[in-house]
């Protein structure tokens, strides 16, 4: 049973920064990548920033030069630091696992419930 935890999220004013963190647990095989997707109120869930067991990152262009993604594979965490917030920011942020649970299954999805990010002066 795999369970991602999120945690982090607030009320913060435009220009201010916020630090989400996500820890999973249980049984994956082998992870594919962890990341953080966000959708607004009436918006499609959209990838914002992903890193890959290769160590490589994919940012949103929304957000590409201001968050920052990073994984602790001790602590089988990934974090993503949002610098320089703005109103359209906001949203609820979904940490994301997609790994093999395993050696021969397909790959899947992993979800946290979800944390709300609110940026307002």
């Amino acid at each position: 049973q795999v369970q991602l935890v999120e945690s982090g999220g607030g009320l913060v004013q435009p220009g201010g920064s916020l630090s989400l963190s996500c820890a999973a647990s249980g049984s994956i095989f082998r992870i594919v990548a962890m990341g953080w997707y966000r959708q607004a109120p009436g918006n499609e869930r959209e990838l914002v920033a992903q890193v890959t067991a290769g160590h490589s990152t994919n940012y949103a262009d929304s957000v590409q030069g201001r968050f920052t993604i990073s994984r602790d594979n001790a602590k089988n965490t990934v974090s993503l630091q949002m610098n320089n917030l703005q109103p359209e920011d906001t949203a609820v942020y979904y940490c994301n696992v997609r790994g093999y649970p395993t050696l021969t299954g397909t790959f899947a999805d992993y979800w946290g419930q979800g944390t709300q990010v609110t940026v307002s002066s």
